[in-house]
């Protein structure tokens, strides 16, 4: 499992995905040395990742929750395409492997290419059901942190690392055309040096620093920390597929998002209107959530819970390292001391 550093380092990297090494140190106590070297060991044993994200609503973009019906058969061969796509995100493969679950990312304006909604899915051998559900609102996920992977600084902590974010900031803006290839850098790895992204954009070092700031400034750039959630004791994972009435929607997910065992709750279209992920222990930590916490909140009429087996795909839609996706990583898998 993850130590105090390892914690409080994810901790600040959620605060500030591109928080300078020294400033993690003198938060934590500890030399730049050890912060970076701790953060080369989690990237390489833990999956971290910190990526660069657009708001969706800021950028154009409309999100659809897509489920799948698949053959058992054709599950993995579906997902590990789906996986590969670049306007996908969070693909996973769940309900006993008969049920893929993928974020879809259209443009809201129905330019571009829509052909995995409108064409690809249906024609696809071994699928048995599509469903997609467009996501309205969200009320916990995207640069709202899952709490448990966020608990470990203090409230001074805290608030230096957001100081820093909020003395860097620019007049804010919206993504553009021209932003493309910057964003598209950032969503690769969300940490790359200016040098990096000066080389993929074309422009000066400090011409990406405005445009970073600009873009972070009004909420349009927001910086994600992908992390093996089983590092946290997670063992057992479900999508949680909810009926509200409409005028009791807005209660019930703001009191969900206050449950520390979700990491994603939103309102969508469909014959369910809300739906939530849960990061539980185990099964019986599962079934005590969903009988003491979310049973009590009577507006809900009705529940359909996902297992989900396997994360395929996390937060980005691009991938730095597909060879992961041939095999699952094994489940003792630990980051070494």
């Amino acid at each position: 499992m993850l130590d105090d550093l390892d914690r409080g380092l994810i901790h600040a990297l959620h605060i500030d995905g591109r928080a300078p090494f020294s400033r993690i140190a003198d938060v934590l106590g500890v030399s730049a040395q050890t912060v970076a070297r701790r953060y080369r060991r989690l990237r390489a044993e833990a999956s971290l990742r910190v990526v660069g994200l657009t708001d969706p609503h800021q950028a154009g973009r409309t999100q659809w929750l897509v489920r799948l019906g698949v053959a058992a058969r054709a599950a993995q061969d579906i997902a590990r395409a789906l996986v590969c796509r670049p306007d996908t995100s969070w693909v996973k493969l769940a309900s006993g492997g008969t049920e893929i679950v993928a974020v879809v990312h259209a443009p809201t304006d129905g330019a571009g290419d829509n052909s995995l909604l409108l064409h690809d899915i249906p024609r696809t051998g071994g699928v048995t059901s599509v469903s997609a559900h467009c996501l309205l609102h969200t009320y916990l996920g995207g640069p709202t942190n899952w709490r448990r992977s966020a608990d470990a600084l203090g409230g001074e902590q805290q608030r230096v690392l957001r100081e820093a974010v909020v003395a860097g900031g620019g007049p804010a803006r919206r993504p553009g055309a021209g932003d493309a290839e910057l964003l598209a850098a950032l969503e690769k790895d969300g940490r790359a040096g200016q040098g990096e992204l000066a080389e993929a954009t074309g422009w000066a070092p400090a011409t990406v620093a405005r445009r970073l700031a600009n873009l972070r400034a009004g909420g349009a750039l927001f910086f994600d920390v992908e992390v093996d959630a089983g590092l946290f004791g997670v063992n057992t994972r479900a999508l949680l597929w909810m009926s509200v009435p409409p005028a009791r929607l807005e209660d019930v997910a703001t009191a969900l998002s206050g449950h520390d065992e979700l990491a994603f709750v939103a309102a969508t279209t469909g014959p369910t209107n809300l739906v939530a992920q849960a990061l539980c222990r185990d099964p019986a930590d599962l079934h005590r959530y969903l009988t003491r916490r979310l049973g009590t909140l009577d507006a809900i009429r009705t529940l359909e819970t996902s297992p989900v087996l396997r994360n395929l795909k996390a937060a980005s839609p691009a991938l730095t390292d597909a060879a992961h996706l041939r095999r699952p990583p094994h489940k003792d898998a630990r980051p070494r001391r």
